[in-house]
């Protein structure tokens, strides 16, 4: 289990192949065929049932028919499903499916940057179980790097690029556990910007200012230091708003942007409250005009996070505003980068519950459903049956209750939480595959059942970049 499954794949390895793994086909491509950049785009929580609303969504909001409606990434040429499972679990969390996509190894649900070797929240074992990311292998090679989050920069999914770590909890130091830094572990944020310089990220833009600013001001760090002011005093920009990011001055290499404390707003309310954060395409657009500079190619990966972040609360309308606003990020990256030259896929680290009971093509999707001959408009229970609703989560009606008559509810209001089957504080993750699209060089390697480890043997060889 500690190998890495892309030295498996390259072996045809039969054992391999029992469990069901699904190597990236093809022999690796020559300098001539390979990208010069490769962004990925990760839909946290972004499963299927998510994609589809999505898309009937987006469509119903546009005044067309949603059901044949496409997200922009669902016109890529090239398609998978991905299987998602952990090291140690059926269903992964961020920490593990991120890691898998950004590393090649599979690990224990919570852990970053370590293969399935590491022993859980203990900081010894991570010397003996890291795994370099893909973002240092193309920081080796000379390539420009840099993530885009809407979550805290030290999440989960983006930590997955540079974190090496028994916990995706020890944010900040102080999040650490007092055995922890008795035994020297970095908390994420010192990971990102104290160490070596030659494998730092060009460019971070995401929230999550707390667990890189002293807690004598706003922040949350105990040893005082202000992890901003020292990324500026090595020579890169620093921005905290959408305004000051739009006027970073052209020929700016390295550039750290945060926008919240923590994971910044959804879109919804970003647009209500009007406040001066960016939107993700922004983010994006900025992100890919940066490392574009570089001579040798680049690296990016965008993680829509907050798609996640809703499915949790049982809030589907927010998820499916947060899909719609990926897809908007992948459209401008397509429309800013050459076919020839960059690869785009766009891919999830995990699902969530989310069903879609039924409906008519005219039905909103976020609505109730009408009522036909194939299906009734109410249920058993004499009740309306919503058309979104979740497997697990806080949609739940409480413990004891009846679900409540959804008749007279406004069931677009955003911060409705859709009903859920069974009452969690927060939705869990589900494990059915995940789909994977991709367009450009190397493209023709996403296809069939692949795995996580699989995507990230796609990119590492159309980077050519080394085997670990």
């Amino acid at each position: 289990m500690g190998e890495s499954i892309l030295s498996g794949c390259r072996r045809a390895s039969s054992a391999l192949a029992l469990v069901g793994v699904i190597c990236a086909a093809g022999a690796p491509a020559s300098a001539a065929e390979r990208p010069r950049n490769v962004i990925l785009f990760i839909g946290d929580g972004m499963g299927v049932a998510t994609l589809t609303a999505a898309r009937i969504y987006d469509g119903q909001q546009r005044g067309k028919d949603g059901a044949s409606n496409r997200l922009s990434f669902e016109t890529f040429p090239h398609l998978a499903l991905s299987q998602t499972y952990s090291a140690d679990g059926l269903v992964t969390d961020s920490a593990a499916g991120a890691s898998a996509i950004l590393t090649g190894h599979r690990t224990l649900n919570g852990a970053l940057g370590v293969d399935d070797k590491v022993r859980r929240g203990d900081c010894a074992s991570v010397k003996g179980a890291s795994v370099p990311t893909l973002a240092e292998m193309a920081r080796k090679k000379g390539l420009a790097t840099g993530v885009v989050s809407t979550a805290a920069i030290t999440d989960a999914t983006p930590a997955s690029l540079y974190a090496h770590t028994p916990s995706r909890q020890w944010q900040s130091d102080a999040d650490l556990p007092p055995e922890a830094v008795a035994q020297g572990c970095k908390d994420i944020a010192r990971q990102m910007l104290d160490g070596p310089k030659a494998l730092q990220l060009d460019v971070m833009l995401g929230g999550g200012q707390a667990a890189f600013t002293p807690s004598e001001g706003t922040g949350k760090r105990l040893d005082g230091r202000d992890l901003t002011a020292e990324w500026r005093a090595s020579g890169g920009a620093y921005v905290e708003t959408g305004t000051a990011m739009a006027a970073v001055p052209k020929g700016t290499k390295r550039l750290l942007g945060l926008f919240a404390p923590g994971n910044m707003m959804r879109e919804n309310a970003r647009r209500a409250t009007q406040t001066d954060a960016p939107r993700l395409t922004d983010m994006t657009v900025k992100a890919i005009e940066i490392l574009s500079q570089s001579k040798q190619g680049y690296f990016l990966m965008v993680e829509g996070a907050l798609i996640d972040k809703a499915h949790h609360l049982s809030l589907a309308h927010e998820a499916l505003t947060e899909t719609v606003e990926l897809s908007k990020a992948v459209a401008a990256a397509v429309a800013m980068t050459d076919p020839k030259d960059t690869l785009i896929i766009v891919t999830a680290d995990h699902s969530h519950g989310l069903t879609i009971n039924g409906g008519m093509r005219d039905t909103s999707i976020l609505g109730l459903l009408p009522g036909n001959d194939d299906d009734p408009a109410k249920a058993m229970d004499g009740k309306a049956i919503p058309i979104l609703m979740y497997a697990s989560g806080p949609g739940a009606p409480p413990v004891g209750e009846l679900r409540p008559d959804l008749t007279d509810v406004d069931t677009a209001d955003p911060d409705l939480r859709n009903f859920a089957a069974v009452p969690l504080y927060s939705a869990a993750h589900t494990g059915e595959d995940v789909a994977t699209y991709a367009t450009g060089p190397g493209a023709e390697r996403v296809h069939g059942l692949m795995d996580h480890p699989a995507v990230f043997q796609v990119m590492r060889e159309a980077l050519g970049l080394p085997a670990d």
